[in-house]
């Protein structure tokens, strides 16, 4: 297949560059999974499609203060964007203006009680090796929490006013530099909701890491690889899965973050195993998923490993369908936009099939 084959026309008036008041006032587009049939609804008439005995699987990664500003010390201004630690204070990172931070470079963050940044090593692809040294009597993580921001996708212009529009309201586990946006819908009314007509609620861990900035730059979509993620799968979510399938009810992944981490664990008859590790999991058409029944997702951006996700479990030329119905409607798109659900069985004679 070729990337181009998941390019779609996308005014962009539609990217939504900050999130709505309500996060559950966000419109939901309903897609058949069997049908590609449709109907429009808002995020809080989830409900309404989920039945007793189904398990929602969420993401409860929380986005790291990953951003710093700063200056090099013989002057220009300078950002890091942190991705990975590598212990004793060494971090991979992303850095800008990359001709300026060559390894030897010493930047400052923050003018009082700085922090001082020391780029150790450039590697292939632009990635630097840096060391962080805060200031006396404060730790890295304090130093980090007290001077880093958090890193938004470069397609939104502005800061926000309150940064925990970035974070689900179940994150817990920091370790992200973006958020698994289709989580960002939810409210803690809402989950109540759920819960109380007796759909299971599950949580696991994926911390997402820097591919979900890079775009994909290979013609075939066979010859691109993914970042590796760190993922946990608790015992308790592994069992709620498990009995869930067992039941007869339906999984249904909050994000292509969690499909990912679940069917990574899953073994072929679709037994969720627990444990930790790292995926480097690229799903696109053709793939035969054994852990999900059902996704909640965002609309991606064209040509990214997400919209082929999205693709291999509704089907390449629906999923098209369905994005230019929601362009067609004003829906907005991304990380602050609205959402997809896509189920069997949940809108079989309504809207028009993709």
């Amino acid at each position: 297949m070729r990337v181009d084959e998941f390019d779609y026309d996308l005014p962009p008036e539609l990217i939504a560059q900050e999130p709505l008041p309500e996060r559950d006032a966000s419109r939901l587009m309903v897609v058949d999974r069997d049908s590609g049939r449709w109907i429009h609804a808002r995020f809080r008439d989830l409900p309404r499609f989920l039945r007793p005995g189904d398990c929602l699987v969420l993401n409860d990664t929380r986005v790291r203060p990953a951003r710093l500003f700063g200056r090099r010390a013989t002057g220009g201004q300078v950002e890091f964007l942190l991705l990975d630690p590598l212990g004793d204070g060494r971090w991979l990172a992303l850095g800008r203006p990359g001709r300026r931070l060559r390894a030897g470079t010493v930047a400052i963050c923050g003018d009082d009680r700085p922090l001082r940044v020391h780029v150790e090593e450039v590697r292939d692809g632009g990635e630097r090796v840096i060391r962080l040294e805060p200031p006396s009597g404060e730790t890295v993580d304090e130093t980090l929490q007290r001077l880093g921001r958090v890193p938004l996708p470069p397609y939104i212009r502005k800061e926000l006013d309150d940064p925990e529009r970035y974070q689900t309201v179940y994150a817990r586990e920091e370790g992200s530099v973006a958020a698994p946006t289709a989580g960002l819908h939810f409210t803690p009314e809402l989950l109540a909701r759920l819960e109380a007509q007796g759909v299971r609620i599950a949580y696991l861990t994926l911390h997402v890491g820097v591919g979900t900035f890079r775009p994909v730059t290979v013609d075939r979509v066979e010859e691109h690889r993914m970042h590796a993620e760190f993922y946990r799968v608790e015992p308790a979510t592994a069992a709620a899965i498990n009995a869930t399938r067992a039941q007869g009810g339906r999984v249904v992944a909050v994000g292509t973050t969690v499909t990912r981490t679940l069917e990574t664990v899953a073994a072929d008859d679709g037994t969720v195993r627990p444990g930790s590790g790292w995926t480097d999991l690229f799903i696109y058409p053709g793939y035969r998923f054994k852990a999900i029944d059902g996704l909640i997702t965002n609309f991606h951006l064209p040509r990214s490993t997400l919209i082929m996700l999205v693709a291999a479990l509704l089907g390449k030329e629906r999923t098209l369908a369905a994005y230019r119905e929601a362009v067609a409607r004003r829906y907005r798109f991304f990380s602050f936009g609205d959402a997809m659900l896509i189920l069997p069985g949940v809108a079989p004679h309504a809207g028009e099939p993709a």
